[in-house]
């Protein structure tokens, strides 16, 4: 039985979220809402594919050709959402980098989250696909954490996470975590990871019964915090952001 051809183009997803509409998910939700149409007719599915976006508008308003893929460096202090918006009121990264960024600047996608308590390096995008790869799993993309601690801990049990460990039904993956300095009970610890799933450090850190009383991302890949200020913001460099999307192409 003969398959059917593949359309030609990409899915309207792909293609909008590579414009910097949205991301692919987002763009999902758009379209059952009705916010999306290809001329006068409504998107009724993901499934649709495309050579070009002419003709398309969300909201009515006509999308604007993909700019180049751009990415930024956020230094996110304590207390701010990783979202663009909260309905009880709590402060956003958004609102943070309305003034570290440039007025011209496009809209802007976090790559992955930090939760509120957690401070440090947050990359952000215009291009949604480019977002989904840095995110995945399979890109194997390490990031690197340091964590201020309070109670005891050896670096042979911190060791122990080089095999993966499973805490109430979950299963992390392997984690490289070092003792850095220690002061009594209090110490810090350096850790790098490559899957990055939802408070992963923390919960790591107390299933050794320590209290976690600062997280900082220091590195995501090549990209590190540096001394860029907290709450500051600065452009990637495009010659290195081409280089790191292609090393990410070769090992993919």
């Amino acid at each position: 039985m003969s398959k059917e051809p593949r359309p030609e183009g990409d899915r309207i997803a792909k293609l909008l979220a590579r414009a910097g509409v949205a991301s692919r998910r987002e763009i999902e939700r758009m379209i059952e809402a009705r916010r999306i149409k290809i001329g006068d007719e409504f998107v009724t599915t993901p499934a649709t594919f495309l050579t070009t976006l002419k003709g398309v508008t969300v909201d009515g308003k006509a999308v604007a050709k993909p700019e180049r893929t751009r990415l930024f460096a956020f230094h996110k202090p304590t207390g701010l959402l990783t979202a663009e918006r909260d309905f009880s009121g709590r402060p956003t990264i958004y609102d943070a980098l309305r003034n570290a960024l440039p007025k011209n600047t496009p809209r802007l996608m976090p790559v992955g989250r930090l939760d509120m308590n957690t401070e440090g390096l947050l990359l952000l995008t215009n291009d949604g696909e480019f977002k989904r790869m840095l995110e995945l799993p399979s890109s194997e993309i390490p990031r690197t954490y340091r964590a201020r601690t309070f109670g005891e801990i050896t670096q042979e049990q911190l060791e122990t996470l080089m095999e993966g460990t499973e805490i109430e039904g979950m299963r992390y993956d392997r984690i490289d975590a070092n003792l850095e300095r220690r002061t009594g009970r209090n110490q810090w610890i350096e850790l790098t990871l490559t899957e990055g799933k939802n408070r992963e450090v923390r919960r790591v850190l107390e299933h050794f019964g320590l209290e976690v009383s600062r997280l900082i991302r220091t590195a995501y890949g090549p990209f590190g915090l540096a001394d860029l200020p907290r709450g500051g913001a600065i452009e990637i460099r495009k010659e290195d952001v081409e280089r790191f999307r292609s090393s990410l192409r070769r090992n993919g």
